[in-house]
């Protein structure tokens, strides 16, 4: 997508096993600059639990973030977003 693409394009993934390395390549596939990743399934409680761990993955970096309330990591994406757009 490269004809009115946003300044920032996020995508997410949940993934069940490798979560960094299928995010990453999930990122470059999808043309995405960041893209959120956490793992579900297994021994995750993710799903309809409170409480969340991701990571947010660049071209560059990975930013594992600590387990928090769902609403926190939602907060804490919005406040990147705002950083990253300035």
């Amino acid at each position: 997508m490269k004809e009115n693409r946003p300044e920032l394009v996020i995508g997410f993934a949940a993934e069940t096993e490798n979560v960094i390395e299928q995010a990453r390549l999930k990122r470059s596939r999808k043309g995405c600059d960041w893209i959120v990743a956490n793992k579900v399934g297994g021994d995750s409680k993710v799903m309809g639990g409170a409480l969340n761990k991701v990571a947010l993955i660049s071209e560059t970096k990975v930013e594992e973030w600590p387990e928090m309330l769902k609403e926190k990591v939602a907060l804490k994406l919005v406040k990147r977003i705002l950083e990253k757009l300035k």
